[in-house]
């Protein structure tokens, strides 16, 4: 059975083809009438997070400023370094595995190398971060990060375990909760000293659309 099209999905489409249609990005406003959304605030929530994970960029400070990652047609080349787990996390030989050794290089647009360095990609298996527009078989590029923040979608080494999931994180104290973004999967809490960061999502390339 085909995925449902979620909003954050609908939105981009819709400044995809608003900014094909006019030469300009749509206003919150207008993205907010368009998908049905009654509040801006929610429409810009849903920016951020498209922003987040390498969709959109925009400028806070400028209206009509989101543009659409790949647009340009531009590509920069980054190492394709494995598989991740979106589910029950997987085993990996070494936590070192990824920095070690490339499958192929991959192409990427170049808006998402700006600022950034130490990238790398990995193949996503598992749908636990389906609404994070984040699916089976899609790649992330991440970039190489040992601290992370509230809510960033980052690759989790699970010490004990010899694992790797990935991951929303939010720090609770002395623990961890990974968080996957699938209202029919359940967070894993682990202690904070049992999980490292090996790096954070800052773009989603979609294999299967």
């Amino acid at each position: 059975m085909p995925r449902k099209t979620n909003t954050r999905e609908s939105i981009l489409e819709f400044i995809r083809t608003f900014r094909r249609d006019n030469g300009y990005s749509p206003s919150v406003r207008e993205v907010a009438r368009h998908c049905g959304i009654k509040s801006p605030s929610v429409v810009q929530y849903h920016l951020d997070q498209l922003q987040q994970t390498g969709f959109i960029t925009k400028d806070k400070d400028r209206s009509r400023s989101v543009g659409v990652v790949g647009e340009t047609g531009q590509a920069a080349e980054v190492p394709l370094l494995g598989v991740i787990a979106a589910g029950q996390p997987i085993g990996v030989p070494s936590v070192d595995k990824w920095s070690s050794e490339a499958e192929r290089m991959i192409d990427v647009p170049r808006e998402i190398m700006k600022g950034r360095k130490d990238l790398f990609a990995l193949r996503v298996r598992g749908n636990s971060m389906v609404d994070a527009m984040i699916a089976d078989s899609d790649i992330v590029v991440m970039e190489q990060a040992d601290t992370i923040k509230n809510g960033d979608v980052a690759a989790c080494w699970l010490e004990n375990e010899q694992e790797v999931t990935l991951k929303k994180v939010f720090f609770e104290k002395d623990r961890v909760r990974l968080q996957p973004c699938n209202p029919y999967m359940l967070p894993m809490y682990h202690d904070a000293a049992n999980v490292r960061f090996q790096g954070r999502v800052v773009a989603v390339l979609r294999m299967n659309p």
